[in-house]
């Protein structure tokens, strides 16, 4: 089978990280795969290596003018990637974002969650991208539940995969490297943006250094396409006014990753809208203590291997109780968890969908 799978981005975020080992895994099971994006600020490769049994298409996109808003890079983004793309060699064509849906046509697409947006030209976008394709992914039943109810589409529920060994077998020297550098530490991964929860990131940790002021907060990851420059401000007054300093790494080189999750004392992970949760999982699988935003999705994904907060208050708490508490059957029901999350059982179950839809 030819596979195509799309994506607006090389750099390390969920969708792009679920695309590329979709990808591998796909071809691990002898299908012929070839992932597209757009490869932005001179890119012309992924964040990472990837399996040469993998075909890869980077498609330029240049920057654009400095006046250029959300909304035209947007549009300039999908028409950059549709000029490039021709779907005709494809036995299917698979989307993972609004961007490379709607830049595709015909296609299958995995919703890995939904937003709210107030750009028009990424608003339309985002609707194009959920009632287009003909057939619809989800990697959580909470997104699937969504789906249906506001669009009445059924989707296949495929939760992704996990890099299991890689985060659970990281060389000690690796996480005493961090360790020295960082001292005792909470981890977020994933920048700092409204989706995330950062700012009541912000909130918990203050509060939390009032218990524990040797624990730092550290922030990892954050490229995106959005301009967040505004939220980022904020955050940076707020955490002035809270006398706190966090550290922030912005996006980490991929091997030294799993090496920081795995020397945390803790991983905070307070999104507000999340499709499943990989950063999480992966903290999981390195057997650090993790605290979750409560919600429907991730009490689905993570149950008992997880602590729960709101609130910034209940975030503080959950994060103290993590710092202190030794915890060997929680962390052993969280490695189990990610032990069961395969990339290879992914690629099966995607393989079996595609046969279906033909």
């Amino acid at each position: 089978m030819k596979i195509a799978l799309l994506s607006y981005s090389t750099k390390p975020r969920g969708g792009v990280v679920h695309t590329l080992a979709l990808a591998e895994a796909l071809a691990a099971a002898g299908q012929d795969v070839t992932v597209w994006s757009l490869g932005r600020g001179g890119d012309d490769g992924f964040f990472r290596p990837v399996d040469p049994a993998v075909r890869v298409r980077i498609v330029p996109f240049p920057d654009g003018p400095e006046d250029e808003t959300v909304g035209e890079r947007i549009l300039r983004s999908i028409a950059t990637l549709s000029a490039a793309f021709d779907p005709s060699p494809y036995d299917i064509v698979h989307a993972q974002d609004c961007i490379s849906a709607n830049a595709a046509g015909r296609c299958v697409r995995t919703v890995h969650h939904l937003d709210q947006f107030t750009t028009p030209e990424l608003a339309a976008c985002h609707e194009r991208a959920i009632v287009e394709p003909y057939a619809h992914l989800c990697v959580s039943r909470s997104v699937a539940g969504e789906l249906a109810q506001g669009w009445g589409l059924k989707a296949e529920v495929i939760p992704n995969g996990v890099a299991y060994e890689r985060f659970a077998t990281t060389a000690s020297a690796d996480r005493d490297r961090w360790k020295h550098r960082l001292g005792r530490y909470v981890l977020s991964v994933g920048g700092i943006e409204p989706r995330k929860g950062s700012l009541d990131l912000l909130e918990a940790y203050a509060l939390l250094r009032t218990r524990h002021p040797n624990v730092r907060l550290v922030i990892a990851g954050g490229e995106t396409l959005f301009d967040y420059r505004a939220y980022r401000a904020s955050w940076e007054t707020r955490a002035a006014e809270l006398g706190i300093e966090p550290v922030v790494l912005g996006p980490v080189p991929d091997d030294a990753l799993p090496a920081l999750v795995a020397a945390a004392d803790a991983f905070a992970f307070p999104s507000l809208k999340e499709g499943f949760g990989l950063a999480a999982m992966e903290a999981l699988a390195a057997g650090v203590p993790l605290v979750v935003r409560d919600l429907p999705v991730l009490r689905e994904v993570f149950g008992p291997a997880a602590r729960f907060g709101a609130t910034p208050e209940d975030l503080a708490d959950e994060l103290g109780h993590a710092l202190t508490r030794h915890d060997p059957a929680r962390q052993t029901t969280g490695r189990e968890l990610a032990a069961r999350h395969t990339w290879s059982e992914a690629a099966q179950r995607h393989l079996d969908f595609y046969r279906s839809l033909s």
